[in-house]
């Protein structure tokens, strides 16, 4: 139940508190004061989305706040679920900062605008003069007669399984796409892999090739410097080394007269053997060196081959050919299991079909059991209403396919008059007879769906008279069971109310006219009630019948035939 709403800083509301209480309150006020306003207030803590045009002062940020008594309602698993304190009374606020930018907070825990919006779908109800055109909506229809079929279980069990089959049903449909894009490429992907697959590839064999391929190109060059340097080193009779070994010998002769000197020779020695093993390891590099032409063509085939496959498959070296095979060969084997794969997947579409299917008609048969029911009690509320010849008809349809609630369409029909048969709703039904229509559908959801609060929103326009007395009635009746906010225009719903609020604009001693909100005492609510008889010249004859209208208790109870059974 709405306990507060607190704004600060909203359209022309530079500060506003009002208290609610419970039953059936009401809200009057003249064209314009802003009791839309209220409404636009209140559905920012709802998770409606605003942004930096609803400011009162461009300065400074807007704030919403409602407090809300939630103990009974079922709340507190949501509330584990989104990682919210649960508490029996819950604070909602809403801040709207001058750049636009939104924060919302659930018991001063920050929350998404998504989550805040949950939260508001299980709080309020508020029912616009604009969503009458809801009840030509097959899914406003539907959800009517899903709240009094009270299978919410079998609901969420067939969305479970619905989801499952549209999941499996959309991956068959993309694999058998693929499974005909691949087939369609798959003998050029077994050329490709067959090509590889001879190439015979071996990792790091492009470099091997090339650096052999460099020593066979270049063997004569190669001989001869190698040939030339070991007879510098050994075989001239300049050699390095035969220049070493005198050196050394020169200076073993002055050791015994200077020291130093076998320091040196050590050092020389090791030179000349460094020498002499270099000079053994060219020797026996040249000797191996030949010039093999044969050898060479083959090298630089090889290597052809290799450097084209690169090419043809926009690679720079092998390892990355030998990837591109495993790559081929693995797009092979998929296309080969396609087969299978699609089977397992039709299989698994087909088990899947059958539970939506069984879960659909568990659906339809609770559909078609509870809308006889609905349209009796439509039609008897219609009749109370003042449409002694009204009937009201339930059609259901099996559509042949499912969708998200099962393979059911449903239409209402309606007449008003005797002589003319029941037609689809939407196309027959006038202003006044939408707004009785929509009172009595909306009355069957705020029960099913057992919400704490319902807003309703000038619903009564285009009745007056007996019909507003007795609309006034119904919602009253329904205050009984759950908090009723009503902004009406009629008196006769006006005097219903427990409470009663004027809205009005405070102008004096202000730079712009600012919305204000008032609980009226008693006697306040005659003079408030005689002037929505009247007009601003209250007569004597206005304030007995608003004094009438607050005293009667007529038509506030419902006869107990007109309950859904």
């Amino acid at each position: 139940m709405l306990q507060s709403l607190t704004i600060e800083n909203y359209a022309l509301i530079d500060k506003l508190h009002i208290q609610f209480s419970d039953g059936l309150s009401i809200i009057t006020g003249e064209t314009g004061a802003g009791k839309s306003i209220l409404l636009g207030a209140l559905s920012l803590i709802l998770g409606q989305r605003a942004d930096s045009l609803v400011l009162h002062d461009a300065a400074h940020s807007c704030t919403v706040e409602g407090e809300f008594t939630v103990d009974g309602y079922g709340l507190e698993a949501w509330c584990l679920e989104k990682d919210v304190d649960y508490a029996p009374v819950m604070i909602i606020r809403r801040m709207i900062m001058p750049g636009g930018k939104s924060r919302a907070f659930i018991n001063d825990i920050p929350v998404t605008l998504a989550v805040l919006k949950e939260l508001g779908d299980r709080l309020i109800d508020v029912h616009s003069q604009h969503q009458n055109l809801l009840v030509g909506s097959s899914a406003f229809q539907l959800n009517v007669l899903d709240a009094q079929a009270k299978h919410p279980e079998t609901l969420q069990q067939y969305s479970q399984a619905y989801a499952r089959y549209k999941t499996a049903c959309d991956s068959l449909q993309t694999l058998q796409e693929q499974a005909t894009r691949s087939k369609a490429d798959y003998d050029y992907l077994q050329f490709q892999y067959g090509e590889l697959q001879a190439a015979q590839l071996k990792s790091g064999e492009q470099q091997e090739l090339e650096d052999e391929l460099q020593q066979l190109a270049h063997a004569e060059e190669i001989k001869t410097a190698l040939w030339h340097s070991a007879t510098l080193l050994q075989d001239d009779e300049r050699a390095a080394i035969t220049a070493l070994r005198e050196v050394a010998q020169l200076l073993q002769k002055i050791e015994p007269v200077w020291p130093p000197a076998a320091a040196l020779t050590e050092r020389v020695v090791s030179c000349r053997l460094e020498l002499s093993d270099i000079s053994s390891e060219i020797e026996g590099a040249g000797e191996k060196i030949e010039s093999n032409p044969a050898r060479q063509q083959e090298v630089e085939e090889r290597l052809n081959t290799l450097y084209t496959l690169q090419h043809k498959h926009h690679v720079s070296d092998v390892e990355e050919l030998i990837a591109q095979k495993e790559s081929i060969g693995e797009r092979l084997q998929t296309i080969d299991n396609f087969d299978r794969n699609i089977e397992e997947l039709e299989a698994r579409c087909r088990a899947y079909r059958q539970q939506v299917g069984e879960l659909a008609a568990r659906l339809s048969d609770g559909r078609q059991k509870t809308a006889p029911r609905i349209e009796r009690y439509v039609t008897d509320m219609l009749r109370t209403l003042g449409m002694p010849h009204a009937v009201f008809n339930i059609v259901l349809t099996n559509t042949g396919h499912y969708g998200v609630k099962g393979c059911d369409a449903v239409q209402f029909f309606f007449s008003a008059n005797r002589e003319i048969p029941p037609q689809e709703m939407a196309r027959v039904v006038s202003g006044g007879e939408m707004a009785r229509l929509m009172l009595c559908l909306k009355s069957l959801l705020v029960k099913g769906a057992g919400l704490p609060t319902i807003i309703f929103d000038e619903i009564d326009t285009g009745v007056s008279g007996e019909m507003a007395d007795k609309m006034g009635a119904i919602i009253y009746e329904l205050s009984k069971s759950m908090q009723v906010i009503n902004i009406t225009h009629l008196p006769q719903i006006a005097g219903k109310g427990d409470n009663h609020y004027v809205v009005y604009k405070e102008q004096e001693g202000l730079r712009h006219p600012a919305t204000r909100i008032k609980r009226l005492s008693h006697d306040e609510r005659v003079m408030e009630i005689a002037k929505m008889l009247s007009g601003q010249n209250i007569t004597p004859a206005a304030i007995a019948n608003a004094k009438e209208l607050l005293k009667s208790d007529d038509g506030r109870r419902l006869d107990p035939n007109n309950q859904v059974k």
